[in-house]
Formats: C-alpha cells, structure tokens, sequence
C-alpha cells in the first residue's frame, strides 16, 4: 500500500482513542507498567478493534513513539522561515526549557522509551533512532543555515546537550538546568548566535514530550 493512499485515508477515530490513551498513560506510568486490557478499557474499544489497528503491544509503542516524532517534525516544518536560522534553533530549546520546568513533566518520552527497550535492534528502538537522527540533523541544517563554521560537530554535541537537559529537568532543580543551558548554548554555538532561553519563543513548537496527551 503506497504512502499516498495511506495519507488519503481518515484516520479511525477508534485508533485514535487507543493511541491518544496509550501515549497519557505511557508518559505518566511507564511502557511495561501499563497493560493492553487498561488501555482497552480507558479507550473504550473492543479487543478485536484494538488488535485490528494494532497486532501487538510493540506494534502500538513504536505508533506512540513514531506519533511524537510526527508532532515534532509538523513543528519544526511550521517555524517561520521568516526567523533567522538561530532563532528557530532557539525556540525549540526555550520549550524544551519550559516544558522541562513544568509541573506535568516526566521526562522525555524517547529516553524513557528507550530505558524500557534495551534491544537496540528492536523496531521500537529503531524507531527513536530514527526520531534522534531527524533531530541531529534538523540542528544541523540550522547551524549550516546560520553559516556556522562546523555544523556537524555542533550538531552532535547539541543532541548530547538536549539529552543531558531532558534527564536534569526531571532530576534536578529547573532554574538551575535552565542557567545551565544558557551558559552551554554560549559555548556550543557561540554568544553571537545569542540563544537567549530565559525569555519566549517566536513560535511554540510541540513539547518534547507528550501535552496530556501527556
């Protein structure tokens, strides 16, 4: 079946239901902690509709993990082209920032996914793979954009910064990571770029982690 026709179909709002009930209670509780039978019941679907849409448990987390991916890429792709390359670099870790420092924050749905999934063959594993790669490079094409003399490096390390912010706002103090991030920013991209993340963003890209949704 093409992609195309995929695209073409409405989405089944039964399938809907499930994913939307899965990705709230696999952000609040966890993957393993949280069953098929509690997910059916709080969907309020029959069990032959939710094995219709997926055949497995794996089958809906990699849905729950390539679903996230997709709220993220649809932001990225509705940034202003109109900001300067830096600035959109900026917002998405000003909300990074401010999602981190929120009360419904647990994490980042990706590395606690991952926590679960040790496999790294595992095609819920590849399917964070995949998000991390889109979000190395997305990082990548701004720095390059910005004219940054070494986007690729500069990129690697940025991915190692989000990774180490998404586990300090859950562990330690907010205010504290935020300052962090800050000082990081300067000396990753460079005080010129001026990603200042201590004030708004131009525009709200989708929280890294799931919005309750989770």
């Amino acid at each position: 079946m093409s992609a195309g026709t995929l695209q073409g179909r409405r989405p089944s709002p039964a399938r809907e239901r499930v994913l939307e009930t899965a990705t709230r209670l696999f952000y609040a509780e966890g993957i393993h902690t949280v069953g098929i039978d509690r997910i059916i019941a709080e969907a309020g679907v029959a069990k032959a509709t939710f094995y219709h849409h997926f055949p497995s448990k794996d089958d809906l987390v990699r849905a729950y993990i390539t679903d996230q991916s997709g709220l993220q890429r649809t932001a990225a792709a509705g940034l202003s082209r109109d900001d300067a390359p830096y600035e959109r670099l900026r917002t998405f870790f000003v909300h990074l920032c401010e999602f981190g420092s929120g009360p419904g924050y647990r994490g980042c749905p990706f590395v606690n996914t991952a926590a679960e999934y040790p496999d790294p063959a595992h095609p819920v594993r590849q399917a964070i793979v995949e998000h991390r790669r889109w979000n190395r490079d997305l990082y990548r094409d701004l720095l390059a954009e910005a004219g940054h003399p070494d986007p690729e490096q500069t990129a690697d390390l940025l991915l190692m910064l989000r990774d180490g912010l998404v586990v300090g706002f859950d562990l330690d103090d907010p205010a504290a990571v935020r300052a962090t991030a800050q000082e990081a920013l300067a000396r990753l991209v460079g005080p010129q770029a001026g990603l200042d993340v201590s004030g708004p963003a131009a525009a709200p890209p989708t929280p890294p982690a799931p919005e309750h949704t989770g």
